[in-house]
C-alpha cells in the first residue's frame, strides 16, 4: 500500500533524509586510495549515530530463505559490483576504482535513503561518463515525478535517457516507496512505459534510484548472498535519492 505522509511525517522525514546527506558529505572526505571499505563503513556508522540515527542497513533482514542480514551499515560496490556489495578490512580503494555507497539511516521511525557513486582519484574518460550518464539519469526522472503524472512517466523517462547513452539499466532491482519502512510501495524500476503505473499524489516519499552498466544488462549474485555483478565484467554506478511529491515540483530530501 502506498502511504501519504502527513505534515509531521514529512518533517521526520527531512530530519532523517539530512542526515544521510550529512553522512555521505563526511564519506566524500575520505574516499581516497589506500582505505578499506571497512572504515567507510565505520565512518559512516559513527556519523549517523553522532547525528541521532541509526544505520538501519546494519542487520537488516530481507526475509529471503538462505540470505543472511546484512552485516554491515553501508553497502559499498566497486567497478563491476552494481549493488549491495559487503564492506570489508581486506577490500581496498585503489586509483581509478568507481565505487557506489547506498546506505539508509533511521531516526524517530522513519528511513532516509540515497546513494552515490564516488570516483578514486583519476579514471577513464568512459568510467566518468557512465557516473555522469547515471546521476543525470535521476534527475531528468524527477523531471516528471509531478503530482497527477504517472510512476511510470519517471520510469520510462529514466530508461530511455540511460539507452540513449549507449548504457543499461538493471531490472531485477528497482526504487520503492520509503517512510516507517525502508522498502515501501510503490516499485520503481528504471524502464516502463509512461503513462502506466500508479498517479502521484502530494505526500508521496520515493526513492528513486538508476542503477546503470556500461555493457549488458545481466548480473550476477555472488555466493555471499548479496553482492550483486555485471556477467559481462562491465563497470557499473548507482545514483539515488530520496524525494517528496509535492504538489509543485518534487522536493529532494537527501541533498544539502
Amino acid at each position: 500500500m502506498v502511504t501519504i505522509k502527513s505534515k509531521k511525517e514529512i518533517e521526520l522525514m527531512r530530519k532523517v533524509c539530512k542526515i544521510v546527506a550529512l553522512t555521505y558529505q563526511e564519506l566524500e572526505k575520505h574516499i581516497k586510495p589506500g582505505i578499506t571499505t571497512y572504515e567507510l563503513d565505520q565512518i559512516a556508522e559513527k556519523t549517523m549515530r553522532s547525528l541521532g540515527a541509526i544505520p538501519a542497513e546494519k542487520g537488516y533482514n530481507p526475509g529471503i530463505k538462505g540470505v543472511p542480514k546484512f552485516p554491515a551499515s553501508i553497502c559499498v560496490s566497486i567497478n563491476d559490483e552494481v549493488i549491495h556489495g559487503i564492506p570489508s578490512k581486506h577490500r581496498v580503494l585503489k586509483e581509478g576504482d568507481i565505487v557506489s555507497i547506498d546506505t539508509v539511516a533511521l531516526k524517530e521511525g522513519f528511513n532516509g535513503d540515497a546513494a552515490r557513486t564516488f570516483i578514486v582519484g583519476e579514471t577513464t574518460k568512459e568510467n566518468k561518463r557512465l557516473v555522469e550518464v547515471t546521476k543525470q539519469a535521476f534527475f531528468e526522472g524527477i523531471k516528471y515525478a509531478i503530482s497527477g503524472n504517472r510512476i511510470g512517466d519517471v520510469c520510462h523517462t529514466i530508461g530511455e535517457f540511460v539507452r540513449s547513452h549507449g548504457f543499461s539499466v538493471v531490472k531485477e532491482f528497482q526504487g520503492h516507496g520509503i517512510g516507517k519502512a525502508m522498502h515501501e510501495d510503490p516499485g520503481i524500476p528504471n524502464y516502463g512505459k509512461a503513462g502506466r503505473g500508479i498517479r502521484l499524489e502530494p505526500g508521496m516519499t520515493l526513492a528513486i534510484e538508476p542503477m546503470v552498466i556500461q555493457g549488458k544488462s545481466n548480473i550476477l549474485q555472488l555466493e555471499d548472498g548479496w553482492t550483486i555483478v555485471t556477467e559481462d565484467g562491465s563497470m557499473s554506478a548507482h545514483y539515488e535519492n530520496t524525494i517528496l511529491i509535492t504538489e509543485k515540483e518534487p522536493e529532494i530530501l537527501t541533498i544539502l
